[in-house]
């Protein structure tokens, strides 16, 4: 079994594009780590609004003067291409090179990385300071890409649980040559999915997919619409190596109980971690789970640059999108404690069910044996008696931790004294004990 930065050093400047051999090595490589079945989706195939494109492939590319001194050569590095450029051989004025000539917009020494996937065009990417140095009236340009009929693959790894409902992980494959963009993601996905086959059996059935972005989600839920409605919440992993700080971001249903079981854990884990609405710190596949017609509560983690900025999700971090995202800016210490989140906000979301009393009026805390005293934790005496009050069977765990503005494994500790006690159970429904209400 490989740890996580051995997996990523094996896998990371692969050329993988969306639909490419080499995603395909990637994928296979994963699933010699975990049971993984491989959905595929033929090139042209119809999933909802879109068509899965062709597999794309480089064969050569590079720029050089006329008297044959090359300046790029796609050998070197897999994003001196744009993905999916199309093919191009000829001379070109400097002008119409420097149109199809990409560089990256903060970083001077960096390669970027360009796609055009549905917008076709031939195009090269190269440092600011090549771009500078170029001052010859024409150039040579060598292009070779092909398109060819393809198949999307999608990698889904199940791990049983005692309900058919499920709980996604999602991390997408794609992206030549990075790493924290989102091959992080991939093997944090991989590590939690590994540790929950250690067992015991959870509560619910938890998918993980590992796909390409954007049209990997779509393609799977097209074909798996009849799991859709089973699915009860979900989390995207993405940007999880890189030294920025740990952020989670909320679904387009924030009162969803995926929310507030997500976020309060997470505030519990990490309590300067930064907590967004949706769309405000990254956009990646949870839309498509968010989406009219789908509609889970998916919630995303990242490690993100000042995520109250706007300009966060563009430049989430220094070296996104570019040569620079390397195993360099990634540890396995920071990813091993992304993991080690993730499993906690998954068992909080299985611990969350709602809290009946079999109680009535105030529990007789000392003669339970569960009295906090007051002198010595009034924080906790306050937590004891306000948790206490709000076991009603209208509410579940997270319900209380957010009302209270506490982490949810605060009252998880408390309820779980309520529990063994016998003085409350759990129900996946409400069952109001509220005599004026039952």
């Amino acid at each position: 079994m490989s740890t996580m930065m051995e997996l990523i050093e094996e896998l990371w400047f692969l050329k993988r594009e969306i639909v490419s051999d080499d995603f395909d090595k990637a994928l296979e490589r994963l699933a010699n780590e975990v049971p993984m079945t491989i959905h595929e989706y033929p090139t042209g195939s119809e999933v909802w609004t879109w068509k899965v494109p062709e597999k794309w492939t480089c064969h050569e590319a590079y720029l050089e003067t006329l008297d044959g001194h090359r300046l790029i050569n796609y050998a070197d590095h897999p994003l001196h291409v744009i993905s999916y450029s199309l093919p191009f051989e000829g001379e070109v004025t400097r002008d119409t090179l420097l149109e199809h000539l990409h560089v990256h917009p903060s970083i001077p020494d960096a390669i970027p990385f360009v796609f055009k996937y549905y917008q076709r065009d031939w195009g090269l990417c190269a440092t600011q300071e090549l771009r500078d140095s170029l001052i010859d009236e024409k150039y040579r340009v060598v292009i070779r890409t092909s398109f060819d009929p393809g198949t999307l693959k999608v990698g889904e790894v199940v791990v049983p649980g005692e309900s058919d409902e499920s709980f996604i992980l999602v991390a997408h494959l794609c992206h030549p040559a990075m790493v924290n963009d989102d091959l992080t993601g991939v093997v944090v996905g991989l590590d939690v999915i590994r540790k929950l086959f250690e067992g015991p059996k959870p509560r619910y059935t938890t998918r993980l997919l590992i796909l390409p972005e954007t049209i990997g989600s779509v393609a799977y839920l097209s074909d798996h619409e009849g799991l859709i409605s089973e699915m009860v919440g979900g989390l995207f992993l993405e940007m999880l190596g890189n030294k920025s700080p740990l952020t989670l971001q909320q679904s387009m249903q924030p009162t969803s109980q995926a929310d507030k079981a997500l976020v309060t854990a997470f505030k519990g884990c990490v309590p300067e971690g930064y907590v967004g609405p949706y769309r405000t710190i990254i956009c990646n596949d949870e839309r498509q789970f968010n989406a009219p017609g789908v509609r889970v509560p998916m919630l995303s983690i990242s490690r993100v640059e000042n995520p109250e900025s706007p300009q966060s999700l563009y430049q989430p971090y220094p070296e996104y999108h570019s040569s620079y995202d390397t195993p360099a800016i990634v540890t396995q210490e920071r990813l091993e404690a992304a993991r080690d989140i993730v499993l906690e906000m998954l068992q909080a979301f299985e611990n969350n069910r709602y809290v009946v009393n079999q109680f009535k009026g105030e529990v007789f805390a000392s003669g339970y044996g569960i009295w906090v005293d007051y002198k010595e934790n009034p924080e906790g005496h306050r937590n004891l008696f306000q948790i206490m009050e709000r076991c009603d069977g209208e509410r579940t765990v997270a319900d209380i931790a957010q009302e209270l503005d506490i982490p949810f494994q605060a009252v998880w500790e408390i309820i779980s004294q309520f529990a063994e006690k016998g003085l409350v159970f759990f129900s996946d429904f409400p069952q109001t004990t509220d005599p004026h209400r039952t």
